[in-house]
């Protein structure tokens, strides 16, 4: 450790001396010609172990300085040896004191005795320093004791307070169990028995007036049926999909594109109200539970329909997107098929992009677009079951882009027998 020590002396002659005496001793020294100059130097040093500052100097003296120097809290603990070759009365020497001095040394300067002076007062500033920093590392062990004391009691009170609110969540586990158990047997009898119904007069329909319907009147009826027997089987699926998301053995080899119409088949009406214009590409035969992408397909271009602006006529476009060709798709660049639908629609905040998937997320809810929030929810975990992924890229009255990506094959014992 090389205690600093800070000369003062408006003599150069007298700044070399007291250098010349002292470093032998191995000291550190800064050296200042006036007391301003030393004011400005304790501007931002604060480590000296002593200040040697002669009485006598020109505009601020050696006491004016010392003054000015202890009157920052941060300077108060250098001690000041004065250095005189005058020999004041003891009113001088006791201002002397008085502004914090803690000898003095009188000129000529005794080699020997300022050495053994200097030498006593960076001792003590060692010694001082030492205590300081056991001071401080006794009180780093101490904050360290009492944050790990808190810290236990913190932890302790975390989990008795997750005890608590594990013992809540199995109680809304169990609430929402009875309700899910509730809503199925809603499913599989109150809305079904409808559809029943709705499919058993229509057979009667077209059966009883079958030679006075026209043609298109019997494509009526047996849109009827297709779209209520649709409706059967999707309530079976999702009900299925929803208490049993592990199930592995409900895909098959699938046409999309039969998918794909059999959905626009659907939404003919809207599309026809609307005058859209729907262009559908090529998409390649996929391993999927037709059930459960009906409802994806349905769902997105649907909400292209729906959101499509006020005056524009809807254009969407669906495609298969080729490997490599979407950036940003955490999957590998073989092995999966991604189908994009575009539309120039309202769009939406990129920053929502992640949002509109939430469950009864809705960013829209004015009565021009009527809606549940469920749909996009529900693309995702259709998506998620068949171990892929969706996304969403949009811009407010430009349009959205929805990315579907999904595998071509899945493993083997994913497959549904045939």
């Amino acid at each position: 450790m090389h205690s600093k020590i800070l000369l003062v002396d408006d003599r150069e002659d007298s700044l070399f001396s007291m250098e010349t005496i002292l470093e032998p001793d191995g000291y550190q020294f800064v050296k200042a010609s006036s007391g301003r100059q030393a004011l400005k130097i304790l501007l931002n040093e604060h480590d000296f172990a002593l200040i040697l500052m002669d009485v006598k100097m020109p505009n601020l003296n050696g006491f004016e300085t010392a003054e000015l120097i202890y009157e920052r809290d941060k300077l108060r603990h250098i001690p000041i040896i004065f250095i005189t070759a005058n020999n004041y009365g003891e009113e001088n020497v006791f201002k002397g004191y008085r502004t914090g001095a803690v000898d003095y040394i009188y000129k000529p300067v005794n080699p020997a005795l300022l050495r053994a002076k200097v030498g006593v007062f960076v001792d003590l500033y060692r010694k001082n320093y030492q205590l300081l920093v056991q001071e401080q590392k006794l009180k780093a062990i101490n904050r360290s004791l009492e944050m790990e004391i808190n810290e236990r009691r913190a932890s302790e009170e975390m989990v008795r307070q997750l005890n608590q609110q594990l013992m809540q969540n199995i109680h809304l586990l169990e609430t929402a169990n009875r309700e899910l158990d509730r809503f199925a047997f809603m499913a599989s009898h109150d809305l079904q028995e409808p559809l029943r119904k709705i499919r058993t007069f229509g057979d009667l329909l077209g059966m009883k007036f079958k030679d006075q319907l026209d043609s298109e009147a019997k494509t009526y009826i047996s849109r009827i049926q297709n779209a209520a027997e649709r409706m059967q089987t999707l309530i079976k699926d999702i009900l299925a999909f929803s208490r049993v998301s592990d199930e592995k053995d409900n895909f098959v080899r699938s046409d999309i594109n039969q998918i794909i119409q059999e959905v626009l088949v659907d939404l003919d009406s809207t599309v026809q109200e609307k005058q859209a214009v729907i262009n559908v590409e090529e998409i390649p035969q996929l391993d999927v539970n037709p059930g459960l992408i009906r409802p994806l397909f349905y769902n997105l271009i649907g909400n292209a329909l729906k959101y499509s602006r006020k005056d524009v006529l809807p254009v969407i476009y669906i495609r298969n997107i080729p490997p490599g060709a979407v950036a940003k798709v955490p999957v590998s660049e073989t092995g999966y098929c991604r189908i994009t639908i575009e539309d120039n629609g309202i769009g939406f905040d990129q920053v929502y992009a992640e949002q509109v998937f939430d469950m009864f997320r809705r960013l829209h809810v004015n009565k021009d677009y009527e809606g549940t929030g469920i749909g996009l929810a529900l693309c995702k975990k259709i998506v998620e079951k068949h171990h892929g992924f969706i996304s969403a890229e949009s811009t407010p009255n430009v349009g959205s882009v929805f990315t579907v990506t999904l595998p071509v094959e899945q493993k083997p014992s994913a497959m549904m027998m045939r």
